[in-house]
């Protein structure tokens, strides 16, 4: 038996198929895994409060959202960080002057800065958001993430004002006009390193699946990081290993090339 503890997973693109199922074989790959005694974590820049279903269909209990800003272990919450309030007005400030939109997520909300728009309402369609409300200048909200809607690629470059702060297109069809705002400081990796310290495993007791350039530090973070043959183009360089689509049964191929699962 392997010494593997643990295994990350990223959601869009590595669990879930464009067409929003899940095939059999991850389901069966996820189970097994967890069968063999090893934690399993969905690692995701969703907000946790728009993924209490699905891991519930998957029975996990451990999770890292937000693109690594809040993390939960077994129920209990293990950490969160919070985006600097200036940073925030700053992103928001941008976006009005350019005709972006975009969402910022609590812990417990998705709030858009307008909800009437059409890429936003195809947004909240695609990532079946639920608990979503109107932005108020005068709230003062804990921002744990951020996703710019509605950018052509040469507007990345307009907010590169924030030290520490890069973009991270969305790897999803229909969606590349999406980023995931990334603060090199608080990432997937950074949140993986710190439930793999706090369980007090080492880097090579640890597995990661993901497709986007949101997964790249969490793929280097770990000793087995796999790639989806799905994945960014951008993102098979950090990868260890390239597996097969998630329409191909990427997780359950990955993994039965480590010998893990039948």
């Amino acid at each position: 038996m392997s010494d593997y503890k643990v295994l990350f997973l990223d959601i869009d693109g590595t669990i879930i198929k464009p067409d929003d199922t899940i095939e059999d074989t991850t389901v069966n790959a996820i189970r097994q895994v967890q069968e063999k005694g090893i934690e399993v974590f969905l690692a995701t820049g969703r907000p946790l409060h728009e993924i209490r279903d699905l891991a519930k269909e998957l029975n996990v209990h451990s999770l890292i959202g937000y693109n690594g800003a809040f993390a939960i272990y077994q129920g209990k919450d293990l950490f969160q960080e919070p985006m600097n309030k200036d940073s925030v007005k700053q992103f928001i400030d941008i976006a009005k002057k350019n005709q972006h939109e975009l969402v910022l997520y609590t812990k417990d909300q998705n709030i858009f800065t307008d909800l009437e728009t059409d890429c936003v309402k195809e947004f909240i369609e695609k990532f079946h958001l639920h608990k979503n409300d109107s932005y108020s200048p005068s709230e003062d909200y804990e921002v744990l993430g951020m996703t710019l809607i509605n950018l052509e690629p040469k507007d990345v470059a307009l907010y590169k004002q924030e030290e520490q702060i890069h973009l991270s297109q969305v790897n999803l069809e229909g969606m590349l006009h999406c980023y995931d705002v990334i603060r090199d400081q608080v990432n997937k990796g950074i949140g993986v390193q710190y439930v793999l310290k706090h369980l007090g495993h080492k880097k090579e007791n640890a597995i990661a699946f993901g497709d986007g350039m949101n997964d790249k530090e969490m793929l280097l973070s770990v000793g087995e990081g796999f790639a989806m043959g799905n994945g960014h183009p951008d993102l098979y360089q950090y990868a260890k290993h390239k597996t097969t689509s998630v329409t191909d049964s990427g997780i359950y191929n990955g993994l039965k090339t480590l010998g893990i699962i039948e």
